[in-house]
């Protein structure tokens, strides 16, 4: 703002809150020069912002007078708030004239903070894929293609393996908890050994799952819930026995 704008803001200011009009001309001078050094990168308009209806709001919620630095920290607070929601879009000039290029980001971005120009927001996805991207996935019948998978499944056994043992027919072992193991609904079995205190020992993953684990998917046909956990049993990794068990080992 310039001093003929602060002057007409001041102006605005006394009728609104008469308590700040100066009637005396020395000092409605060093006002406006107070004024004029706060906020003269205020712009009294932009794209959103007025400078009287922030004054207005603050008139309406304070029972103090306003001071430049009040319209001064809203400003900021405007600001930051159009640079938050702004992304960048790319600009046209040649990428390998790099002050051209970041001298295009740079205006853009000082455009929007001064309220010359809205934000550029980014575009998101509201209404699902594309229905040529919907078309495909229903050519390939998932999103992973079956030449990806099986590229794939050497780095993923587990996974692996229960897509084969699906598309040969056989029952999903992981939708139920391994009954030898004890791996919980969804999880791999584990390579459990039985040390000599009868505690258990090892616990690294296996590809296949157990054979009880099949016998028991079998015998839960049409399985849609995860089961729930089982409790943990004394002896296993991570459970500690008590009682008589670690009395009489001692």
């Amino acid at each position: 703002m310039d001093r003929r704008e602060i002057a007409a803001l001041l102006a605005y200011i006394g009728h609104l809150d008469p308590r700040t009009a100066h009637t005396d001309s020395s000092t409605a001078r060093d006002q406006i020069a107070q004024w004029y050094e706060l906020l003269a990168e205020v712009p009294l308009t932009a794209h959103g912002w007025d400078a009287r209806e922030a004054i207005r709001a603050h008139v309406l919620t304070s029972p103090y007078q306003i001071l430049p630095v009040d319209v001064a920290r809203k400003w900021d607070a405007y600001r930051r708030d159009r640079l938050e929601r702004h992304t960048d879009p790319l600009p046209v000039a040649d990428p390998d004239n790099l002050p051209a290029w970041l001298s295009e980001l740079r205006g853009n971005r000082h455009a929007v903070a001064a309220g010359e120009a809205a934000p550029s927001t980014l575009h998101e996805l509201t209404a699902g894929p594309h229905p040529d991207v919907e078309a495909r996935l229903r050519s390939v019948g998932s999103v992973i293609p079956p030449a990806a998978r099986a590229q794939l499944a050497p780095y993923r056994p587990v996974r692996g393996a229960r897509e084969a043992a699906t598309a040969a027919g056989l029952p999903d072992a992981l939708s139920v908890p391994c009954p030898w193991c004890h791996a919980h609904t969804g999880a791999p079995c584990r390579m459990r050994r039985t040390g000599p205190d009868g505690g258990a020992r090892g616990n690294a993953p296996r590809a296949i799952p157990h054979p009880g684990r099949y016998e028991l998917a079998a015998a839960t046909p049409n399985r849609q819930a995860a089961a729930p956990r089982p409790a943990p049993v004394a002896g296993t990794i991570g459970v500690p026995r008590t009682g008589p068990a670690r009395s009489a080992r001692r």
